[in-house]
């Protein structure tokens, strides 16, 4: 059963596809999400908090400074999204899980958030604030990351091999076995003041 009703009021969804909604005029109902597809749809400024979105997919949709307080994220996967200033540090930590395609995460906020294994590709995480967050085993392909920030994270077993414009002090963060291509090499030496020649 697609949809079940309770007390009037939808409060497990499952299996179902939502197409060119506009959340900022009527806003989604709380509830359980699962397996839903949201296509085209304009979530911005809209408020997403305490529901709950178990894998789910999100394509081509704007959720630009949607508000995700204890919102649950698990196994969902975000497709061509703008995603500026997006606080996944207030979002329900338990289970936390999620992949990104394409999108535009700039200005958003991952602090303290232990994400593991999570994958970004063709991204732009420009200005996001990666502060004691756990992105260990990540994979993290073809991504800009022009002053992102990375203090006290955990980044032990990334790949950064294909991303670039980060800055990574390897003094204040954790490093061991992480991925870095020679030519993105100067990202974790621009703290030292130092040059790098590629050409030589």
């Amino acid at each position: 059963m697609p949809v079940i009703q309770h007390d009037g009021m939808e409060k497990f969804i499952a299996d179902k596809t939502f197409e060119k909604e506009n959340y900022k005029e009527s806003p989604l109902p709380k509830g359980d999400y699962d397996n839903c597809s949201f296509i085209n749809c304009d979530f911005a400024n809209s408020n997403l908090s305490e529901i709950k979105f178990i894998e789910c997919q999100f394509n081509n949709c704007n959720l630009s400074m949607t508000a995700i307080s204890q919102t649950v994220f698990r196994d969902v996967i975000f497709k061509n999204c703008k995603m500026l200033g997006m606080r996944f540090d207030t979002c329900s930590a338990f289970g936390l899980s999620f992949r990104f395609e394409n999108c535009i995460i700039n200005h958003s906020s991952f602090y303290n958030t232990k994400i593991k294994k999570t994958s970004f590709t063709d991204s732009q995480l420009k200005e996001v604030d990666f502060t004691s967050c756990d992105l260990s085993g990540s994979v993290l392909s073809n991504c800009d990351f022009s002053d992102a920030k990375f203090e006290n994270s955990n980044l032990e077993k990334a790949d950064f091999r294909t991303s670039y414009n980060f800055s990574i002090d390897p003094a204040g963060n954790k490093l061991k076995k992480a991925k870095f291509s020679l030519s993105s090499i100067s990202g974790l030496l621009d703290r030292f003041d130092i040059e790098v020649d590629n050409k030589s």
